[in-house]
This record gives C-alpha cells, structure tokens and sequence, in this order.
C-alpha cells in the first residue's frame, strides 16, 4: 500500500466510524432518479425541517442523501440507523409521514410498522431482515456493492468502503500487462450489448502507439427500459472512475472521458463532483499515489440521440459533431476520438473492473455459467409488482427473475410478452421463461439481454402495437445516415402502422421480412442491422395477434385505439391500402 493512500484511507475509515459507528443517528435517503421521480427531495427538506423542530438536544442525527438499492418500487427509502442498533428501512415515505416516522424511530426509538420494509446488519424482533426478502436476497451485488449504502457526493465514503484499494494494488505492486491479464482472466465481457470479451478489446489499445490514448466510457442510456447506467453514476460514480483509470493503466492511455446524455442532471453533476474530488485527493492528474502515472478525465455531454450510443457516433458526438457513425476502417483502437487511439467501454463494465483486480479475476470468473461470467444488472418494468434495479448471477432464469425479483404480475394476470434488450432486442413469449440470463441462452431464444432492460406485458397487452411502439422508436431515432436504415425503417413503420389499423395486406408481412433482410444485410451500425429484430421476434412468437389484424380486422386485446374507434373491415385485401399519417408529422 502506498503512503499516499494509506493516509486517504485512514482518514476515510476514521469519517466513516463517525457516522456508521458514532453517538448521532444517521439518516439515508435514496435520491437517484427513482427516489426523486416520487418525492424523496421533499423528504429531505421534511426531514431536516422535523430535526430542527424537535430540538438538537432531543435528537442529533446527520441526513445523508444516497443513491439507488434497486429497490425502486418502494422509494422514497429512508434508512435509519440509531446508535448501536441495526440500520432499518422505511419504504414509500412521503413527506406528510415524516413527523410520525421522527417521533417513533428517532424520539420513542421504535418501528414504524406500516412503513417498515426490513434490517440490515442486524435484527429487531417482529421486523423482517431484508436478506429473508426474495429482492434483496437473490442478488449478487458487484458493481452495485456501494450503491443506496454510501454518500455519492463524498469519495471518502467510497475509499473507507475499499474504494481505490484496487488503483491503489495495481500502481503499487502490479504492471500493465498484470493488470490486463487478470479482465481477460475474469472473462468480463463488455454490458453495452455487444458482450465482446472486455480484455480482448483492451488489448487492441494497448498494441497502439501514443503518446495520447483516450478511454471512453459510455452512459448515451437512451434504451426505454434501462437505467441501470444512470443508476450506477448517481449512486456511485468513484466506482466508474476508478474503473477508468485501471483501464488506463492496463492500456496506456492517457486520458478518460466520461460520455452521459444532456438532461440526466443526477449522474452528471455527481460525476462530475466526484472527478473534482478524485482530482483534490491526487487520484487524478499527475504522477497519481506517486507512481509516476499520471491520467485525465473529463465530462461530455450530448443531445438526446439514441444512435450516440454506437462506438463511432460517439466519438462524433464528444467532437462536436452529429452523431452519426464512421465507416470502418480505421477502428477506434487506431483512429479514434480527435484521431487518437481510443477504446470505448460502457458504464456497467467499467464499474466491474475494480473488484475485478482487488479480489482477482479468478474470483469474478466463479460467479455466472458457462461464458457468461460475473453478474447482470437488470432493469425491471412494465406489468411487475416489484419494478426495479437488481443484480444477479448469471445464469438465473427469466421466470425466477419475474416471480422471484420481481414479485410476478399484479391483480392476478398471466404474463404474455417480455421485451428485453432495449428496442433492437426483440419480444419473448411466456414459454421462454425457463431461459437463463445467458449471453448466447438469450440469442437463441430469439432476443437478446442488451444492457439489462426487461418490459414485462400481461395479457392487455397486443404484440402488433407493442411492436409498433418499438418501430417508431427506431425509425425516429434513425440518423438517417445510410438508406437501408432510413428508408427501411420508415417502410416498417407504414406497414405495421397500417396492419395495426385494420387497413392491413396479405403480403405485408412477407414484405417486412424482405425490408428486414435489406436492413441486415447493408446497414452501416447496428441500429439499422438489428433494426428488424422487434418484428421478426413478434412475429416468431405473437403471429396470431397479427393473424387477427389482418383477417378478422380487429385487434385481440382493444389496445390499438385507431381499430377500436373504426371496427369496420373483417377482411383486408389489397384495395384497402390507405396511407396512415406518421405519428411523428412529415418525413423529409
């Protein structure tokens, strides 16, 4: 260990007994996107206002904000930790429950009993322990260890936590090819989607020359359905930080930059509080832990652009330019951003790398199955009781991850259609429950994982206008850049937007799939190469509700309004033809 460090990590272990260990109560609030998006802003401010009411010398306790547990369908989550006890928590607090939740937990020193969600790191007779709660218990938390646990604004909280022990391991004891070896041992793959072994991809940076190399870290998170990138940036970003420096080290870069969409002001302004920070305590800049290597890393920001997310587009994006994706070769490695060697990683992969080098990647390669190594963050949504941000081993099913994690489909429903890997993933039927959360496993189901995303639809839900959805999300999302995806994905969205309508023609799914193959086949990136995936998954597993459409006229379900407010064709032909207006005005 390097002075240098050990003196950051004596001072943060001594913070951190102040709080977790000290003679004041300490009071968590989880103020990731979800927490905020139902209150828990104002259940800080109702929070303190309670506190200075009732006196310091009744109660003294410190209020700290949070990120996310994952837990999302229970936030705003207040965490309260009395001196000596166990930490408690509350789950959806409001702000008209606080002066309740003050006078019990904190004055009477009792539990809340109808707010009460479980403990941590102890017990209390009557209340659950949130590790015998199926969402807390089946997770294995890598990249998520820190988060709903620690402060995001203050680093010291994340070293006194092991934070930067892995920096720290490398620069002191172990070279750059030991570094790179021990992510190729781990068999990380990257999360973006792709799931291109991460070592391999580090190792064409590393057998480029510099003396300027750049580390990209991607968080465009334009998925409908994923958050988990945001999630891990606003929760704890000195994780994602620390992630990029070792990639760095291991390849010889240079600099970092940290690439989030404009708009999400939880990850940004944290990000950036935490580089600041990072910079302050000489984990950043020159000569760092006195080690003689020196690293940058900056903020970029982009205009919502879903296409951003590709490699190349993302590096037009940080120039200052459209985001539209380069013809390859050159490949980033070589000529990346400003025409330096650049390597582009996603949020989530990055996050893994420092457990990966402190505990080994021996360690990290025992967790998952077969070549899906370590863990998967995934986002659940839709038609599920207990919608959230959960990380699990590899290789769990998709039904444990629905009943188990996601406490199954509320008012007694029957699950239909799951939608996983963002909106180029593709659909699943309820007879692929039983396939585990495996790279390939999910490929040859039909859909792919993506960045972790599952939209869960019960039996409300219609295959022809979920798929509709999807498509117009691609087709508006197109750069436009190269025509088989510009005009292939208009073309998809006028037919099904017609079969969706009750106007549709026998031959129209025939001609989806010729689109569909064009698309493939000549696109430039793949958002216009996967861009058939939502119809040809639909069609794989919901052809009847098309069958519907197109011969009886009707929709199965009553979801596709334009059918409902005009049931009058039983048979569609090719008279029928109409052009449907674009949901999105006109096209140039």
């Amino acid at each position: 260990m390097t002075e240098a460090y050990q003196a950051l990590k004596q001072e943060a272990d001594r913070r951190w007994q102040t709080l977790a260990q000290g003679e004041r109560s300490w009071i968590r609030v989880g103020t990731a996107i979800c927490g905020r998006s139902v209150g828990a802003v104002e259940v800080i401010y109702a929070l303190q206002e309670e506190l200075r009411r009732a006196r310091p010398e009744r109660i003294s306790a410190v209020v700290s904000p949070v990120g996310c547990l994952g837990l999302c369908y229970a936030e705003p989550i207040v965490d309260i930790k009395l001196p000596g006890g166990p930490r408690v928590l509350y789950r959806n607090v409001s702000p008209e429950r606080v002066p309740a939740l003050v006078e019990a937990a904190l004055v009477k020193g009792e539990v809340l009993s109808d707010l009460v969600l479980g403990t941590l790191d102890g017990k209390i007779e009557g209340v659950p322990e949130m590790t015998d709660l199926a969402p807390w218990r089946m997770q294995t938390r890598v990249a998520l260890r820190n988060a709903g646990h620690i402060d995001p604004h203050d680093i010291l909280q994340y070293i006194a936590n092991g934070g930067y022990e892995a920096l720290d391991k490398a620069l002191s004891g172990m070279t750059p090819q030991q570094v790179a070896q021990e992510v190729t041992t781990s068999g990380l793959r990257g999360r973006g989607g792709a799931f291109f072994p991460t070592g391999t991809k580090w190792g064409f940076l590393t057998g480029s020359r510099g003396p300027i190399k750049y580390i990209l870290c991607n968080c465009e998170e334009g998925d409908p359905g994923a958050y988990n990138d945001k999630g891990i940036l606003e929760s704890d970003p000195n994780t994602v930080i620390e992630g990029i420096i070792l990639a760095g080290y291991a390849t010889g870069a240079s600099n970092g930059i940290v690439f989030i969409r404009h708009g999400n002001e939880g990850p940004i302004s944290r990000t950036g509080r935490a580089i600041a920070q990072a910079y302050e305590m000489g984990l950043l800049g020159k000569n760092i832990l006195g080690s003689g290597f020196s690293f940058d890393i900056e903020v970029s920001l982009v205009g919502e652009s879903y296409v951003s997310g590709e490699e190349t587009a993302l590096m037009e994006a940080i120039e200052g330019k459209r985001a539209m994706p380069r013809a390859r070769p050159p490949f980033p490695a070589a000529v990346g951003v400003w025409g330096k060697p650049s390597n582009i990683n996603n949020v989530k992969t990055l996050a893994y790398v420092p457990e990966v080098i402190r505990k080994g990647g021996q360690w990290f390669s025992a967790i998952g199955v077969n070549r899906s190594k370590g863990t998967a963050i995934l986002c659940l949504s839709g038609h599920i009781a207990h919608r959230g941000m959960y990380e699990v081993a590899l290789g769990i099913t998709l039904r444990d991850v629905m009943e188990k994690l996601g406490g199954g489909i509320p008012d007694g429903r029957k699950v239909k259609i799951l939608q996983t890997g963002g909106p180029l993933g593709g659909v699943l039927s309820a007879d692929k429950l039983d396939t585990p959360v495996d790279f390939e496993a999910m490929a040859a189901a039909g859909a792919i994982l993506g960045s972790g995303g599952i939209i869960y639809g019960d039996e409300t839900v219609c295959a022809v206008d979920l798929t509709r959805n999807l498509i117009a999300f691609c087709q508006f999302e197109s750069c436009g850049k190269c025509f088989p995806c510009r005009l292939g994905m208009t073309h998809l969205l006028d037919i099904i937007e017609r079969i969706r309508s009750g106007q549709g023609r026998r031959d129209d799914l025939d001609l989806m799939r010729r689109y569909g193959e064009t698309m493939q086949a000549g696109s430039m990136c793949g958002h216009g190469q996967l861009g058939f995936n939502p119809v040809r998954s639909a069609l794989t597993f919901f052809m009847e509700d098309f069958r519907v459409h197109l011969e009886e006229g009707r929709c199965p379900t009553g979801s596709c309004q334009q059918m409902v407010a005009n049931p009058t064709r039983t048979r569609p032909g090719p008279e029928a033809y109409t052009v449907i207006a674009h949901p999105y005005g006109a096209r140039g």
